[in-house]
């Protein structure tokens, strides 16, 4: 498939969203393109997907928890400087906005310009900052965050992206602050959709049965050990939250 070229956002339309920080060319990944353009690409997409029922069924009732665990994973008041990697369908980013101090700061980046405005009319001109970054390439400094957010983005890329996300992610951190991943996880062996899910991935998610075979910090490639890595899980094991500290 030909890749197409990446549009930057003509305007920002969100208060304290720099224009310099906005897209200016490129393309989007192959990955991207050729698996996930019926959910993330489409213009049609964000009207179906953006539908709380919707976000809801695709985690089997599980959105809000899953949402509410990672918020109070952040803090209820965040300071200092946070990083979401890539957007999310609901109102996960809005409520995490919410809870920054006047002077903290959330940064967005995301490899689709289509999803970063998506995201832009949800936040009601609240201060974040918005940028069409791969995940796998992130154009940070080192250790330029607080804290690293990838809300179910690792099982949609595959082996090599993943783990070059992975280690980014690490790598924008700050020593002692936070990276948290929530994901897919191999749920115990009576769960019921622990045989539903492999035909699911099949058909949607390609890359995601990676993540039952194995644990989220081996993706991560470091030069020295990480501090800390706490894991729990959700709804029956189908769900993970990983927390690494640097």
């Amino acid at each position: 498939m030909q890749k197409n070229a990446v549009q930057s956002i003509a305007e920002p339309v969100i208060g304290g969203c720099d224009e310099a920080l906005l897209p200016t060319g490129g393309v989007l990944p192959d990955y991207l393109e050729d698996n996930y353009w019926w959910a993330y690409l489409h213009p049609k997409s964000m009207r179906f997907f953006e539908q709380q029922w919707v976000i809801n069924s695709i985690l089997w009732g599980n959105y809000a928890r899953l949402r509410d665990c990672t918020l109070d994973e952040m803090g209820k008041t965040i300071s200092g400087r946070t990083l979401q990697v890539a957007c999310v369908y609901g109102n996960l980013t809005p409520k995490l906005a919410q809870r920054h101090k006047p002077d903290a700061r959330l940064d967005v980046v995301d490899a689709a310009p289509i999803q970063l405005d998506n995201l832009s009319r949800k936040l009601n001109g609240s201060k974040v900052f918005l940028e069409c970054q791969d995940a796998a390439k992130l154009r940070f400094d080192d250790s330029s965050f607080d804290q690293v957010l990838m809300f179910f983005l690792l099982h949609e890329l595959p082996n090599e992206v993943r783990r070059d996300a992975a280690t980014e992610a690490l790598r924008v951190l700050k020593p002692g602050g936070k990276l948290i991943f929530v994901d897919y996880h191999k749920p115990v062996w009576l769960h019921p959709h622990r045989y539903l899910m492999p035909l699911i991935f099949k058909t949607l998610e390609p890359f995601a049965l990676e993540l039952w075979r194995g644990e989220i910090a081996d993706w991560i490639s470091v030069d020295a050990p990480l501090v800390s890595v706490k894991k729990e899980t959700y709804f029956g094991g189908l769900y993970q939250k990983v927390v690494v500290q640097k």
